[in-house]
């Protein structure tokens, strides 16, 4: 073979081997975050995003506790290196709390009239957020001493009735009712929170005490409850939101999150609470 022909078979030869390579596919190597195992975010569920750390301070209505308690505990273990610390108190005065200074993170209320006193005072780091709603029920000790069995019973002379204040969002759904069935109750106590309500039926201290429907499932055979029609008349709406102080707005964030997402409705749910 002569020295030009050589040469043209080895250019023919190299042109035919780059076509080849061109036509391969892509490398399927993964990145070093990929192999390192971590996900996308589009691929993790709320409340485990894996990323966040820390602690924050969460505020929410007393008619909460079980609920929270029950998320925060869930959202911890799929968090390794976070803590929720809760703290629970009629929503109005958690309001007062927050607006003097309190370090909380995440405020969580059972009426949009005590979130909205935060918003209007820029308190708040974005919009609030609905994620439950909740009606009255009577709640009487299990013999029912006073023999109660409709709203309007609860105005019979000789009947110890316990009410929650008018500032607190059980009072205030308890105020509407009263206009919306023209009874005029005589609480002989009136509490700053529905939780307070509830330990003076328990204790035998009160005939009956008007409280949220979830606080009656939750008390177990502790108490009875007695629904009432007029209850439809005031169902309040359950919002959340990020307090603008929050030094972890991110895991305040992803806490929103879990409370909102499927998690959080499935353990609101099964309290009784209804969807907002």
């Amino acid at each position: 073979m002569s020295t030009r022909t050589h040469a043209r078979t080895v250019v023919i030869t190299a042109v035919l081997m780059l076509g080849l390579a061109a036509c391969a596919p892509a490398s399927t190597t993964p990145s070093a975050s990929q192999s390192a195992g971590s996900e996308s975010p589009a691929s993790q569920s709320p409340g485990a995003t894996g990323q966040v750390s820390g602690t924050i301070t969460v505020f929410a209505a007393a008619s909460l506790k079980a609920t929270f308690t029950q998320l925060a505990s869930d959202f911890e273990a799929k968090n390794p290196g976070t803590r929720i610390v809760l703290s629970f108190a009629g929503s109005s005065d958690l309001v007062t709390q927050i607006t003097q200074g309190a370090p909380a993170d995440v405020f969580a209320s059972a009426d949009t009239k005590n979130m909205t006193k935060l918003a209007d005072a820029k308190l708040l780091d974005g919009t609030a957020k609905d994620f439950a709603t909740n009606v009255l029920e009577i709640a009487v000790p299990p013999s029912n001493p006073a023999s109660i069995a409709s709203f309007a019973e609860l105005a019979k002379a000789g009947v110890k009735v316990v009410v929650c204040a008018s500032q607190v969002p059980c009072g205030a759904a308890a105020d509407t009712v009263e206009k919306a069935a023209g009874v005029t109750l005589a609480p002989v106590s009136e509490e700053s929170s529905v939780t307070d309500v509830l330990g003076k039926v328990t204790s035998g201290e009160a005939d009956a005490g008007l409280v949220y429907v979830t606080d009656v499932k939750g008390a177990g055979g502790k108490v009875r409850g007695i629904p009432f029609d007029e209850s439809g008349r005031a169902v309040n709406t359950y919002p959340i939101a990020t307090v603008g102080s929050s030094r972890n707005k991110e895991l305040a964030e992803a806490f929103i999150a879990m409370v909102t997402g499927a998690d959080g409705k499935k353990t609101l749910s099964e309290a009784g609470f209804g969807a907002p």
